[in-house]
Protein backbone atom coordinates (compact mmCIF):
# COMPACT_ATOMS: atom_id res chain seq x y z
CA UNK A 1 0.00 0.00 0.00
CA UNK A 2 1.83 3.04 -1.26
CA UNK A 3 0.14 6.09 0.25
CA UNK A 4 2.03 9.35 0.54
CA UNK A 5 -0.41 12.26 0.25
CA UNK A 6 -3.95 12.98 1.46
CA UNK A 7 -5.12 12.51 -2.15
CA UNK A 8 -3.56 9.01 -2.15
CA UNK A 9 -5.44 8.14 1.06
CA UNK A 10 -8.69 9.42 -0.44
CA UNK A 11 -8.31 7.49 -3.69
CA UNK A 12 -7.44 4.32 -1.84
CA UNK A 13 -10.43 4.71 0.51
CA UNK A 14 -12.73 5.11 -2.50
CA UNK A 15 -11.58 2.13 -4.58
CA UNK A 16 -10.06 -0.41 -2.18
CA UNK A 17 -11.91 -3.67 -1.56
CA UNK A 18 -9.51 -5.35 0.90
CA UNK A 19 -11.08 -5.02 4.35
CA UNK A 20 -7.74 -5.04 6.19
CA UNK A 21 -6.46 -2.14 4.06
CA UNK A 22 -9.71 -0.26 4.58
CA UNK A 23 -9.43 -0.80 8.33
CA UNK A 24 -5.91 0.64 8.36
CA UNK A 25 -7.11 3.65 6.37
CA UNK A 26 -9.70 4.39 9.07
CA UNK A 27 -6.85 5.46 11.34
CA UNK A 28 -5.73 8.30 9.09
CA UNK A 29 -6.47 11.82 10.37
CA UNK A 30 -8.47 13.07 7.39
CA UNK A 31 -12.27 13.32 7.69
CA UNK A 32 -12.69 13.23 3.90
CA UNK A 33 -11.04 9.79 3.97
CA UNK A 34 -13.44 8.68 6.72
CA UNK A 35 -16.33 9.83 4.51
CA UNK A 36 -14.94 7.86 1.56
CA UNK A 37 -14.59 4.76 3.74
CA UNK A 38 -18.16 5.18 4.99
CA UNK A 39 -19.29 5.38 1.34
CA UNK A 40 -17.26 2.38 0.17
CA UNK A 41 -19.54 -0.69 0.08
CA UNK A 42 -16.55 -2.96 0.85
CA UNK A 43 -15.87 -1.36 4.23
CA UNK A 44 -16.60 -3.95 6.90
CA UNK A 45 -18.63 -3.58 10.08
CA UNK A 46 -15.54 -3.53 12.33
CA UNK A 47 -14.17 -0.52 10.44
CA UNK A 48 -17.56 1.19 10.42
CA UNK A 49 -17.74 0.70 14.18
CA UNK A 50 -14.33 2.30 14.61
CA UNK A 51 -15.40 5.24 12.44
CA UNK A 52 -18.49 5.80 14.62
CA UNK A 53 -16.23 7.33 17.27
CA UNK A 54 -14.20 9.54 14.91
CA UNK A 55 -14.56 13.26 15.59
CA UNK A 56 -13.25 16.32 13.80
CA UNK A 57 -15.89 19.06 13.48
CA UNK A 58 -19.67 19.23 13.76
CA UNK A 59 -20.25 19.28 9.99
CA UNK A 60 -17.83 16.45 9.24
CA UNK A 61 -18.99 14.37 12.20
CA UNK A 62 -22.67 14.71 11.27
CA UNK A 63 -21.96 13.78 7.65
CA UNK A 64 -19.93 10.76 8.75
CA UNK A 65 -22.71 9.57 11.06
CA UNK A 66 -25.25 9.86 8.24
CA UNK A 67 -23.01 7.88 5.87
CA UNK A 68 -22.49 5.19 8.52
CA UNK A 69 -26.23 4.98 9.18
CA UNK A 70 -26.82 4.48 5.45
CA UNK A 71 -24.01 1.95 4.88
CA UNK A 72 -25.28 -1.40 3.56
CA UNK A 73 -22.87 -3.40 5.76
CA UNK A 74 -23.71 -1.54 8.97
CA UNK A 75 -24.99 -4.24 11.29
CA UNK A 76 -26.96 -3.89 14.51
CA UNK A 77 -23.82 -3.19 16.56
CA UNK A 78 -22.66 -0.44 14.21
CA UNK A 79 -26.11 1.11 14.03
CA UNK A 80 -26.41 1.12 17.83
CA UNK A 81 -23.03 2.87 18.06
CA UNK A 82 -24.13 5.42 15.48
CA UNK A 83 -27.40 5.89 17.34
CA UNK A 84 -25.50 6.48 20.60
CA UNK A 85 -23.18 8.99 18.90
CA UNK A 86 -26.16 10.78 17.37
CA UNK A 87 -27.91 10.87 20.76
CA UNK A 88 -24.82 12.43 22.35
CA UNK A 89 -24.64 15.08 19.63
CA UNK A 90 -28.34 15.91 19.97
CA UNK A 91 -27.97 16.16 23.75
CA UNK A 92 -25.13 18.65 23.18
CA UNK A 93 -27.41 20.74 20.96
CA UNK A 94 -25.92 19.67 17.63
CA UNK A 95 -28.10 18.74 14.67
CA UNK A 96 -27.18 15.38 13.11
CA UNK A 97 -30.63 15.26 11.49
CA UNK A 98 -29.55 13.38 8.38
CA UNK A 99 -28.21 10.56 10.54
CA UNK A 100 -31.41 10.46 12.62
CA UNK A 101 -33.54 10.08 9.50
CA UNK A 102 -31.18 7.49 8.01
CA UNK A 103 -31.40 5.48 11.25
CA UNK A 104 -35.20 5.68 11.08
CA UNK A 105 -35.07 3.77 7.82
CA UNK A 106 -32.97 0.92 9.24
CA UNK A 107 -35.00 -2.10 10.27
CA UNK A 108 -32.06 -3.46 12.28
CA UNK A 109 -33.01 -0.96 15.01
CA UNK A 110 -36.25 -1.09 16.94
CA UNK A 111 -38.60 1.81 16.32
CA UNK A 112 -38.43 2.86 19.97
CA UNK A 113 -34.60 3.08 19.81
CA UNK A 114 -34.86 5.62 17.01
CA UNK A 115 -37.97 7.45 18.22
CA UNK A 116 -36.18 8.37 21.47
CA UNK A 117 -33.82 10.56 19.46
CA UNK A 118 -36.69 12.97 18.77
CA UNK A 119 -37.04 13.70 22.49
CA UNK A 120 -33.47 14.93 22.94
CA UNK A 121 -32.49 18.58 23.35
CA UNK A 122 -31.22 19.18 19.82
CA UNK A 123 -34.26 17.70 18.10
CA UNK A 124 -36.47 20.31 16.44
CA UNK A 125 -40.19 20.05 15.84
CA UNK A 126 -39.45 19.61 12.13
CA UNK A 127 -37.08 16.71 12.84
CA UNK A 128 -39.70 15.05 15.04
CA UNK A 129 -42.26 15.40 12.26
CA UNK A 130 -39.89 13.94 9.65
CA UNK A 131 -38.87 11.18 12.06
CA UNK A 132 -42.52 10.20 12.58
CA UNK A 133 -43.04 10.16 8.81
CA UNK A 134 -39.96 7.96 8.23
CA UNK A 135 -40.93 5.54 10.98
CA UNK A 136 -44.45 5.19 9.55
CA UNK A 137 -42.95 4.22 6.17
CA UNK A 138 -41.12 1.24 7.67
CA UNK A 139 -42.34 -2.12 6.42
Amino acid sequence: MSVHTPADYLERARVENDSSVLHRLARCPYPFVWHALASNPHTGPETLLELSTAQESAWNDNRLLRLLAEHPRADHIVLRAVRDAVAAKLAEGERPYGAVLALAGRRELEEVEVRQLGALRGASARLRSQLDRCLKLRP
